[in-house]
């Protein structure tokens, strides 16, 4: 198999329930193709006829998530969870910058937010304040 369309790949991959929506997404912008890893590289808007190889990038926003992957195998037919998951593979930056934002959402959901700089005196005066008094 010399390529597979790009619609039919994420369908077959389980990235979409079904191919329509795997067109939607590809014309919507939620798909970008990439032929050596992101940050190397320039981004393209792919086409949903546009053939995908082994070894090509993906970057795959749904949600929340954006992952980066690269195409492992070919196949445009659809099959069960364990023969689509050895179809690509998560670049190890894109699972560290996934479990990141998971983590600063979770936070965020909490009240919890990072701060942008070092709190001034003030600042820890009234967390002292508050500290003492619980």
């Amino acid at each position: 198999m010399s390529g597979v369309r790009l619609d039919r790949w994420l369908w077959a991959a389980r990235f979409f329930k079904t191919r329509a929506q795997a067109k939607a997404a590809v014309e919507g912008g939620k798909v970008d193709y990439h032929l050596q890893p992101r940050e190397d590289s320039a981004t393209s808007r792919p086409k949903v006829s546009k053939e995908v190889n082994v070894g090509d990038y993906l970057t795959i926003r749904r949600g929340w998530t954006e992952e980066t992957i690269v195409i492992d195998a070919l196949s445009d037919t659809r099959g069960n969870a364990a023969s689509a998951r050895v179809l690509y593979s998560e670049t190890s930056r894109s699972i560290e910058r996934r479990e990141t934002e998971v983590a600063r959402r979770r936070m965020e959901r909490a009240g919890l937010t990072v701060p942008a700089s070092r709190p001034s005196g003030r600042d820890r005066r009234q967390i002292r304040k508050l500290t003492e008094e619980s």
